[in-house]
């Protein structure tokens, strides 16, 4: 079975920012001393889908803020995110990407 992603577009007249995480995420916090990260669902989730629509959704994206191994690793695999292009936070990938 394919692992499902939550994303969520968020636009304005600069561009866009894709909020991408693995689907079981949404909905915690990943703390780690002074970093907290909260995985909300009206940050992060509007549908959820496979990997081929995230691929999809972060090709057209100006930007994108990506949490989870599933959600990360799609990105390194597709070539849109080196394999240390990001850090972990409570043990989780995060990682952001800026198209300038």
């Amino acid at each position: 079975m394919d692992k499902k992603i939550a994303v969520r577009i968020h636009s304005n007249e600069t561009g866009s920012v894709l909020a991408a995480a693995d689907a079981q995420l949404v909905g915690t916090t990943l703390n780690e001393g002074k970093i907290s990260l909260k995985i909300s669902e009206t940050f992060y989730r509007e549908k959820i889908v496979d990997e081929k629509e995230f691929v999809n959704y972060l090709n057209e994206a100006t930007n994108a803020n990506l949490v989870g191994e599933t959600t990360v690793l799609a990105a390194v695999k597709n070539g849109l995110l080196p394999a240390n292009g990001g850090k972990r936070i409570a043990g989780v990938p995060h990682a952001q990407i800026y198209k300038i």
